[in-house]
């Protein structure tokens, strides 16, 4: 997706969905759940399609999900990649944090979802900076685990 914020997206799938009779249902999938992705990386519109699958198929509903980068978690990992690199200022984690500043508040992420015969179909649809926002948080998270586990270290109780 070519675009910084899917705001207006999301109001043309809302359209869309509702246009087609079906309902929305907030809600998110999460990846323990059993589902197959749809591939439509490369048109843009595959998200109509999608949608015209869940009608074709009689689902009642569309689950509809959405991320928003709050300003508040962006400024929390800021810190946490500031604390995890003192005194560097110029690592990698903390200037990517830094950088995605500029897209606080914008809308970087939509899943849609149906259930059909025992599982769950989904449509993401997600911007490239959402995609490192959510690296970066892998990566920090990865970090923190490394530095709890090492802190509780091989200590048997006697």
């Amino acid at each position: 997706m070519s675009t910084d914020n899917l705001l207006s997206l999301k109001d043309d799938m809302v359209a869309f969905i509702e246009g087609h009779g079906l309902s929305r249902l907030p809600g998110y999938v999460t990846e323990d759940i059993p589902s197959i992705v749809w591939e439509g990386q490369d048109n843009p519109e595959s998200w109509k399609d999608f949608v015209e699958m869940a009608k074709h198929v009689g689902a009642p509903f569309v689950t509809f999900s959405e991320m928003t980068l709050e300003r508040d978690e962006l400024d929390s990992l800021i810190e946490e990649a500031s604390e995890m690199n003192f005194p560097d200022e110029e690592a990698t984690e903390l200037v990517e944090a830094q950088w995605l500043r500029k897209y606080a508040d914008m809308l970087g992420y939509i899943q849609l979802g149906f259930v059909y015969q025992g599982l769950v179909f989904l449509h993401e649809t997600t911007t490239e900076w959402y995609e490192r926002y959510q690296t970066l948080l892998e990566d920090i998270e990865s970090f923190q685990d490394i530095v709890i586990d090492d802190g509780h270290g091989d200590h048997e109780d006697e």
